[in-house]
């Protein structure tokens, strides 16, 4: 392996940077997070949808208008670094560390419900912990040969969730809209905060940007494409699934997609719905990977988490130790987490790591904001407006989170001292 410091290769492209945020948004959010949503909002959970694509529109922008500036590994981490000072870059990256593995065990958990129902005889939570292994594996191969794979799987799930929205157009009954807000405002915008965790795939692009050519171009595009693309599917999906069948059955169960195709007289709908659910899973994982371990190697750059995690493969130019990590940690998740647990404290997470992206776009000198101050101001204020809305449990917990990280960054700094070689130009 390569000393620490050393870079990695630059091989993902405008459409492979796309794939890599759609197969992270496409997955969780559409086949899991929908139901959880309709749990607490009733119909209305598509305003929160709304609301959830604004604010994370607004977010993007403000990520790609950073990362157009500093293309590292790392993203808001690398930011908060460079434009607030390094308990700001700290925090912005701990908060995604912790936001993405717990997301990553959503995922995995969703992944083995929908593969159980194509593989009876395999137990789920057996599915789950081979997927977890595997996509730690195909991220081990490199970048180039991850986002190749990633590109295949978004465009199955794409084309069954065009077949499934499409086809179920003409199965929607007005009587599913009845009563539209049971919960009121309070229930739309916690179903915003749930589902603006599934939105947030997009910062992979801006994570990965040490390996995306020509990021000054590339990102920003990728960026703003992704979120589009996300927002007009999510919505199509989402309207068709309620109105085939009900908020009340989204909510109860966990694959509520599938309970909605199993309503719908459309030739195979059922079968292609469950492979759509396993490969989008099996994609946004293989993101996760990717996103969780460059944040480790970008703090391992620091010393703000052990040096180890920087080491770079000499020959795949991949973060192998963090990789390796990344994958172990999922599947303690896998394990041990449940997904209304999880999916709360991740939200919470990335809640933060996206008000701290908006506050240094903010910082950003005139020259360098593209868009001006008042797409991250509205970022900002969507972040806090969503995470007030969330329980004081899930608040309190996620504080506790950041505290435990700040201690363990000062013992990572007594133990390692500064670090001397960074990305710093």
């Amino acid at each position: 392996m390569n000393a620490t410091g050393t870079s990695l290769h630059r091989a993902l492209g405008l459409w492979d940077a796309v794939g890599v945020g759609l197969g992270a948004i496409i997955g969780a959010g559409i086949f899991v997070v929908t139901g959880e949503a309709a749990g607490v909002a009733g119909p209305a959970f598509l305003v929160g949808l709304g609301i959830a694509g604004a604010v994370a529109a607004f977010n993007g922008i403000s990520s790609a208008q950073l990362a157009a500036v500093y293309p590292y590994s790392g993203g808001t981490y690398e930011y908060g670094h460079r434009l607030l000072g390094p308990v700001w870059g700290f925090s912005a990256g701990w908060m995604f560390v912790a936001s993405k593995l717990s997301a990553a065990g959503v995922v995995a958990l969703g992944f083995g419900a929908y593969a159980h129902a194509l593989l009876p005889k395999v137990p789920a939570m057996a599915l789950s912990v081979g997927a977890v292994v595997l996509l730690t594996l195909a991220n081990i191969l490199g970048i180039r040969k991850a986002g190749t794979l990633n590109l295949l799987i978004v465009g199955i799930t794409l084309l069954v969730l065009l077949y499934f929205s499409v086809g179920g157009l003409s199965q929607v009954s007005r009587d599913h809209f009845v009563p539209f807000a049971p919960t009121g405002w309070t229930g739309v915008l916690t179903s915003a905060a749930l589902l603006f965790f599934a939105f947030t795939g997009y910062a992979r692009i801006a994570t990965l940007a040490e390996e995306v050519r020509d990021p000054k171009r590339t990102i920003p595009r990728a960026v703003i494409i992704t979120i589009a693309v996300a927002i007009v599917l999510y919505a199509l999906v989402a309207f068709v699934a309620v109105g085939t069948i009900g908020a009340p059955a989204m909510a109860a169960t966990n694959a509520p997609l599938q309970a909605a195709a199993s309503a719908m007289d459309l030739p195979g709908i059922g079968i292609l719905i469950l492979l759509a659910a396993a490969t989008a899973m099996l994609g946004v994982l293989l993101s996760q990977v990717l996103g969780i371990s460059r944040m480790l190697l970008a703090m391992g750059r620091r010393h703000d988490l052990p040096p180890a995690l920087a080491r770079i493969h000499s020959r795949r130019k991949v973060p192998i130790v963090a990789i390796v990590l990344t994958g172990g940690i999922i599947l303690a998740m896998v394990l041990f987490g449940t997904i209304g647990f999880i999916l709360r404290t991740a939200t919470f997470t990335i809640l933060l790591y996206y008000a701290i992206t908006n506050i240094a776009a903010l910082k950003q000198p005139g020259n360098e904001q593209q868009y001006g101050r008042w797409v991250p101001a509205l970022g900002l204020v969507g972040c806090v407006v969503m995470a007030a809305s969330l329980s004081g449990q899930t608040v309190l917990y996620g504080i506790g989170v950041l505290l435990v990280g700040l201690l363990f960054r000062a013992a990572m700094h007594r133990l390692f001292g500064p670090a001397t070689n960074t990305t710093d130009a």
